[in-house]
């Protein structure tokens, strides 16, 4: 097993201004799995690709472990890659396209049978190893795609987006066994994607890219907790949370009817800006009853009711100009259509952006 380090690693391409990779800072631990996640053309697939050896690297280094292997070719790097189409050979069986690479590599006829069958116990693919994967379904022949990877024992495990062709239930119930199974085998994995919902549920750490620039890179945990700026604020988390341009007052920022108190640091950090924005949770809003606690009024455009809980999407008035709001509801007491709500910010829920740079102020 081994690390992997990005040192400044970049990636421009031929007749290309800006690069998609941009000086990325990365380093991954001995064993971790780290997700890579961000919306379409931030740089995730050319970072794991570049690490893979299939794109060059114009600027930095990529080191495995101790080794240096920007300029090596992928089959000396001790990678193994699990793609999206997962790429398997229609006219072999399951054994023999998880054991094809073994082959290749001159391992004899016993040892591939062993490995193999070791891999397949693993992924409950035993009863499949004699079909062909025409015969298996979508969910079944990712599995092989990871026995695949699996019986080479690689150092590091890449995955491009392995889930997006599967259906809705099938890539909760595969995430589950493939965050499961690195953590049973120890290896090193870098995994892309650009469904938050899963790099939150999957990953050790999330790092988030934005335009081939590294914004955060934490826990699932602190990044939905601390955001570093409103990008990734807004990004991570489902629905996303609220983000609006308030007023700086006395003592803090004035949220309709309320004002929340932000120190004087955070005033400072803002620097010339006569605004803040403000970023509350869908779940972190409060409904008050009218007449009590001065909240924002809130007129409810479409509700989605989930069972437990329900999501109310609707619109407010601040400044003097309409923003949409989603404020989450008990599943049991869901608003109408066209109604009017009134909701406060719960104490200490409130993140604070600077309206200028996107940084984080508070706390």
């Amino acid at each position: 097993m081994a690390s992997v380090t990005y040192d400044k690693a970049t990636r421009l391409y031929p007749g290309g201004t800006k690069p998609a990779v941009d000086a990325l800072d990365l380093h991954i631990e001995d064993g971790e799995f780290l997700v890579l996640v961000g919306p379409s053309g931030c740089g995730k697939s050319t970072s794991l690709r570049m690490l893979a050896g299939l794109e060059d690297v114009n600027g930095g280094a990529i080191r495995i472990g101790d080794r240096d292997v920007t300029n090596l070719p992928p089959k000396d790097r001790d990678i193994a890659m699990v793609f999206q189409n997962y790429a398997l050979y229609p006219h072999m069986t399951v054994a023999d396209n998880m054991g094809f690479a073994l082959k290749i590599a001159g391992v004899n006829k016993a040892e591939i049978r062993k490995k193999v069958e070791e891999a397949a116990k693993i992924l409950d693919l035993t009863e499949y190893l004699d079909r062909k994967p025409k015969a298996l379904s979508g969910g079944q022949r990712q599995r092989v795609a990871m026995g695949r990877a699996i019986v080479r024992e690689p150092q590091v495990f890449l995955m491009d987006e392995p889930l997006s062709n599967l259906d809705a239930k099938l890539r909760v119930s595969t995430r589950t066994q493939i965050a499961g199974l690195q953590r049973r085998l120890g290896i090193t994995t870098v995994y892309v994607t650009h469904d938050q919902t899963e790099a939150m549920t999957m990953g050790d750490r999330v790092a988030v890219l934005k335009d081939g620039l590294l914004q955060q890179v934490d826990t699932p945990r602190r990044m939905y907790d601390k955001p570093a700026n409103v990008f990734v604020a807004g990004f991570i988390g489902s629905p996303a949370m609220n983000l609006i341009d308030v007023p700086l007052v006395d003592g803090g920022v004035k949220f309709g009817g309320s004002v929340i108190n932000i120190d004087r640091e955070q005033l400072a950090g803002a620097g010339s800006d006569k605004n803040v924005t403000v970023g509350i949770r869908p779940e972190h809003f409060q409904i008050v009853s009218e007449g009590g606690i001065e909240g924002v009024a809130v007129t409810v455009n479409v509700v989605e009711e989930l069972g437990a809980d329900g999501f109310v999407y609707g619109t407010t008035v601040v400044g003097g100009e309409d923003k949409d709001i989603v404020v989450r509801v008990n599943g049991r007491q869901v608003p109408q259509k066209g109604e009017t709500i009134h909701v406060v910010p719960a104490g200490g829920e409130t993140h604070v952006f600077s309206t200028s740079t996107g940084a984080r102020l508070s706390n």
